[in-house]
């Protein structure tokens, strides 16, 4: 295996600002701390968290790095001390903090999965962020099971995509997916969704209603927010749980806690990048246990929209602001 240069080619952010803010730059290489491995970025993935700190508005948790990038997929070429399970030579996809949009990246072992044998590289590298959110607030926070239905809206994301497979390989009856276009939602359809929505010209509350009898849904996995939420308090069933992730509508709204009160419902959500690396490893653990045998079996895959080099970063932020895009937009390196 060649030596590890002494720099890499990384993409910085200049200041907070529009896509064209970011900009090709060298770093140290990062040396793997005890638990870390080095790895040899091929691919990395573009999320909202890069975009929204591309924007400043969301800033890295303390001691990551200001390098966007919180997914990636290459070689690991060296080990820090502790490490037993990875050697070098082993191809994995990752989950890191920051630094994914650079020639190399360090990751703690515990958040590093092995790249599923019927996967490329850039499709590994969009696994990570979107299956560790997927799994942590549809199954752990939101407990899905068998036989309930569920409501995803932005079904066409990277997040959507994958949360509509897993719903429907893990046996979800009814799943309902919004979406901005007959396009998208009819990728939505393709991919396991018993009825997209468009939310452009559907009332999502009317239709989930109309589909269920009057019932609800039991599990909304909402990334809206703001004007969202009385809305989705609507749609639910009684006894139901609404998951926010994201706050594309706004972090502010005005809840009926008597509805709340009367149809039993669980209001809750999380952000996965502060979480320890004890807690990410929990859910790395219950994704190569459930998901990654499907993964392995071609059963569930990602979507890739686009791929660009890693110095056309800027590009990848601005398509995905644009929200053009059905599925992941992926940096190759």
């Amino acid at each position: 295996m060649s030596a590890v240069p002494s720099e890499t080619a990384v993409i910085e952010i200049r200041e907070p600002g529009a896509p064209d803010v970011l900009r090709p730059a060298r770093r140290p290489t990062p040396k793997p701390g005890a638990g870390e491995v080095l790895i040899k970025v091929e691919a990395a993935g573009v999320n909202r968290p890069d975009v929204a700190q591309r924007q400043g508005n969301y800033p890295p948790p303390p001691g990551a790095s200001d390098i966007p990038g919180l997914e990636i997929a290459g070689t690991v070429v060296a080990l820090g001390l502790g490490v037993h399970r990875l050697k070098p030579g082993d191809k994995v996809c990752a989950l890191v903090t920051g630094h994914g949009y650079a020639e190399y990246c360090a990751a703690p072992e515990a958040q590093c999965l092995p790249v599923p044998k019927a996967l490329s590289m850039v499709e590994a590298a969009a696994l990570p962020e979107t299956f560790f959110t997927v799994w942590t607030n549809m199954f752990d926070r939101g407990r899905l099971k068998r036989g309930e239905s569920v409501l995803i809206h932005g079904g066409s994301s990277g997040i959507g995509t994958t949360a509509i497979q897993l719903a429907r390989a893990f046996g979800a009856k009814d799943i309902f997916a919004t979406a901005g276009s007959d396009e998208k939602c009819r990728a939505c359809e393709r991919l396991g969704a018993t009825r997209a929505i468009d939310y452009k010209r559907e009332d999502f509350v009317k239709v989930v209603k109309d589909a269920t009898g009057g019932r609800g849904v039991d599990l909304i996995l909402d990334m809206v927010c703001g004007p969202y939420v009385p809305r989705n308090i609507s749609a639910l069933a009684v006894e139901g749980r609404c998951v926010t992730i994201a706050l594309l509508g706004g972090n502010l709204s005005e809840v009926n806690f008597g509805v709340v009160m009367m149809k039993r419902l669980t209001l809750t959500g999380s952000t996965l990048r502060a979480r320890s690396v004890e807690q990410k490893s929990a859910i790395a653990d219950a994704l190569r246990r459930e998901v990654w045998p499907l993964l392995d079996a071609g059963k569930v895959r990602p979507v890739i929209h686009k791929t660009f080099p890693l110095k056309d970063a800027a590009a990848a932020h601005a398509l995905m602001e644009s929200s053009a895009h059905i599925g992941k937009i992926v940096l190759t390196v």
